[in-house]
């Protein structure tokens, strides 16, 4: 902040197992996005270590956390970040093209089936704002799931749902875990915390184990 440091996250330690569901919580301000935003490789750290399968990954560059990124994780957010003016599958779409490896083919066979996952392949063609907050919210969890990421992050994925949605939005997360998948999530609300295996709490920076 100008001149000034602030230490968001202080002697932070956590070890996460595969196939667990980590739920953060904490009140506004006490550092829980960023510490999901360092876990994803979308903000660095001053000092410390990062250990991803048993490989140090805390000196990759750029480009190698971008690879790293498309490789491993999956990301679902608050409002979805949708493109507007792309449609459904144009949206899931997305990072098998940056990923560059996959032809068009096998693209349309993975886009299809994480649709049909989610229980939307019939809103294929239809823009974003043509979905219920349900339904976007779905999509983007498809979206996440495309280049079968063994972890998934997600930043308050029912904050912006009604109640019924919301729980609708957690049970597909659980089946996700229960197949396997790693999810680490932010959440206010501690309704939610029943689908977690673990629940981690951030005070001004500082965490504790809740389970």
């Amino acid at each position: 902040m100008g001149k000034e440091k602030f230490q968001v996250l202080k002697s932070l330690n956590l070890n996460i197992e595969a196939g667990e569901f980590i739920m953060i919580i904490g009140k506004s301000g006490s550092g829980k996005t960023t510490l999901l935003n360092v876990l994803a490789f979308l903000d660095k750290f001053d000092d410390g270590n990062y250990i991803f399968n048993n490989e140090n990954v805390t000196n990759l560059n750029e480009n190698q956390r971008s690879v790293f990124r498309n490789k491993n994780i999956g990301f679902v957010f608050q409002q979805f970040n949708l493109i507007e003016t792309l449609n459904v599958y144009q949206n899931v779409e997305l990072p098998l093209i940056y990923d560059g490896i996959l032809k068009k083919v096998e693209r349309e066979e993975i886009v299809s089936q994480k649709l049909k996952d989610v229980g939307l392949l019939d809103k294929i063609k239809s823009l974003p704002l043509q979905l219920s907050g349900g339904q976007q919210q779905r999509i983007a969890i498809a979206r996440s799931l495309v280049n079968n990421p063994s972890l998934i992050f997600a930043d308050e994925p029912t904050g912006a749902l009604d109640s019924e949605t919301s729980m609708e939005i957690m049970e597909l997360l659980k089946s996700l875990n229960e197949q396997g998948k790693t999810i680490i999530m932010v959440t206010h609300d501690n309704d939610l915390l029943k689908y977690a295996t673990k629940v981690v709490k951030l005070k001004d920076g500082v965490l504790s184990l809740e389970v």
